[in-house]
């Protein structure tokens, strides 16, 4: 499956830390958009859906959830906690994500603008595809 876990440098001093990330250096691509998702109840699912030709990064930036990862063989759970962390997400994997706490903060970095086109939200059509 095509995806890792990056960690991020933290830098700081006794005023608080800081996480700074460049496009092509610290990450595999060019920025071209950034979102958020927060105020999400615990047991909501979102995501739902997989990219034909989108990279991400997913930073919790606050509070905790699990990342459900699925490439239409096997399926894995990923549990992102910590700022300093970013889960690499490429092409063509399912991906859900849960378990929000109350103070869950997503951030995430992609590597194209929004596009309709790109996206899969039918899992079947998505195991289709995959497994060609």
């Amino acid at each position: 499956m095509d995806y890792k876990i990056i960690d991020f440098k933290i830098r700081g001093d006794e005023r608080g830390s800081l996480v700074a990330i460049d496009g092509n250096q610290d990450i595999p691509f060019d920025i071209k958009r950034v979102y958020y998702v927060f105020g999400t109840n615990k047991d909501v699912v979102r995501g739902k859906h997989a990219h034909k030709n989108l990279e991400q990064i997913i930073i919790c930036t606050s509070g905790a959830c699990d990342f459900i990862l699925d490439d239409g063989k096997k399926r894995e759970t990923i549990h992102l906690d910590k700022p300093n962390k970013g889960l690499y997400i490429a092409n063509s994997i399912w991906r859900e994500f849960t378990n929000f706490s109350s103070d869950c903060v997503v951030m995430v970095l992609a590597s194209q603008k929004y596009d309709e086109a790109d996206y899969i939200k039918d899992y079947q059509q998505f195991l289709s595809e995959v497994n060609k």
